[in-house]
């Protein structure tokens, strides 16, 4: 589950992480009462003012509605609203949004950290994840950090560093201090370093996440360091021992169709093809998609319907699917192992009464107990539903369809 900077950072803090302090808000009138209050806690009279949106490159990232970036510098209370204004409930468009953006309907006020003497302050890059080839955490850090870290990672690899972490006895100060070395500090800025990679590691162990980034991690003017951006993403698997986190969610970050899927039980993502996928298991989607590209076409979504894969969850299925204007075929791959190939077929025959005509063409291979039955039965039903046996047939019959279309 991702989460927003703010709600992040206030997770950072818990574990004394030291961070960019700042009070969210979603109007500029509270945007300006937010800015009035943390002058009074941290004396900045100049603001942040950051769009909170589940997407990363905001500060180059701009609101089509207005033309404003995402991250901008207020200098004074006077510019606090009209900046807010700018990018409250407009479409933020990044890198990582698409082309249509994200709609803004929070902002955060922060601190301005960049204070006094701004030539001696650094910007580093710093996360915490899984290495999935070892099973092992890693710290990926980078002295180079700042909007331009993709750059770095593509044009001087060389400046990416990583510190693994054995899990049987978790970081250890050496590691730290490698690290701050290896950024190039010393004196108080080094020791303060060593101070905030073990407090982020221990927020990153504590609350199950799965990624931290940290862009940028600041070393001000005086030696503090600070975590001036958060994201932040938690083991959804884990929320039932954070209930405050699994508080945190924000529905409308996700994509609806992800969302109603969600709620229905089903697996899906949405992508950006012309193809609906509906599959029973993960790996046998992931093989369907690849039997999709190789036909011509190009996956529209990942759906799994788990091994129930009864008439109410394959007709919601359906539905989800077809609310996608892109799609023009569904591929139905079903193996039947748990589930009986022809209870499949009947489901897919009942979704397919209950939706009324379904507009484009259906490609149902089932394969697996009683496999023949089903494919008897869909044969049968007098729906304009093309029934395969083989992986071959059904790429062969998705290449047609979307030739015919």
């Amino acid at each position: 589950m991702n989460i927003h900077e703010y709600q992040g950072k206030s997770l950072l803090k818990r574990y004394g992480v030291a961070v960019q302090e700042g009070i969210v808000a979603d109007t500029p009138e509270q945007a300006v009462e937010s800015a009035k209050q943390l002058t009074a806690q941290t004396g900045t009279e100049w603001y942040v003012v950051k769009a909170q949106i589940h997407a990363g490159g905001r500060g180059k990232g701009i609101v089509t509605e207005t033309g404003s970036h995402g991250v901008v510098l207020a200098k004074g209370l006077d510019k606090v609203a009209d900046i807010a204004k700018g990018i409250l409930g407009g479409h933020l468009v990044t890198k990582q949004t698409g082309k249509d953006g994200k709609i803004v309907s929070k902002v955060l006020i922060a601190q301005d950290v960049y204070y006094p003497g701004e030539a001696q302050t650094e910007e580093f890059y710093m996360s915490v994840l899984m290495n999935r080839e070892t099973s092992r955490n890693i710290i990926m850090y980078s002295p180079e950090g700042g909007m331009d870290i993709e750059g770095v990672a593509e044009k001087t690899p060389e400046l990416i560093f990583k510190e693994e972490i054995d899990p049987k006895i978790g970081l250890q100060g050496f590691q730290t201090r490698r690290i701050a070395f290896n950024l190039g500090l010393s004196g108080e800025a080094f020791k303060q370093m060593t101070k905030f990679v073990a407090a982020l590691y221990a927020a990153y162990e504590g609350i199950d996440a799965t990624m931290f980034e940290i862009n940028p991690v600041l070393k001000t003017s005086d030696n503090k360091i600070i975590a001036v951006d958060a994201k932040v993403n938690v083991n959804d698997n884990a929320l039932f021992r954070h209930k405050d986190i699994a508080e945190m969610h924000d529905p409308s970050e996700e994509n609806p169709a992800e969302l109603e899927a969600k709620e229905a039980g089903l697996n899906f993502v949405k992508l950006d093809g012309n193809v609906g996928c509906m599959v029973n298991g993960a790996g046998l989607a992931m093989a369907t998609m690849d039997i999709i590209k190789l036909s011509g076409g190009s996956p529209a979504n990942f759906l799994d319907v788990g091994g129930t894969a009864n008439a109410e969850r394959v007709e919601k299925a359906f539905r989800i699917i077809l609310k996608d204007p892109n799609v023009k075929a569904i591929l139905v791959n079903i193996f039947g192992g748990i589930v009986r190939c022809d209870r499949v077929a009947q489901g897919v025959v009942d979704a397919y009464k209950n939706i009324g005509e379904i507009p484009v063409p259906i490609i149902v291979r089932l394969q697996g107990t009683n496999a023949l039955e089903a494919k008897q039965l869909i044969e049968n039903s007098g729906l304009k539903v093309h029934s395969v046996v083989l992986l071959k047939e059904a790429a062969q019959k998705v290449s047609e369809v979307l030739q015919a279309s």
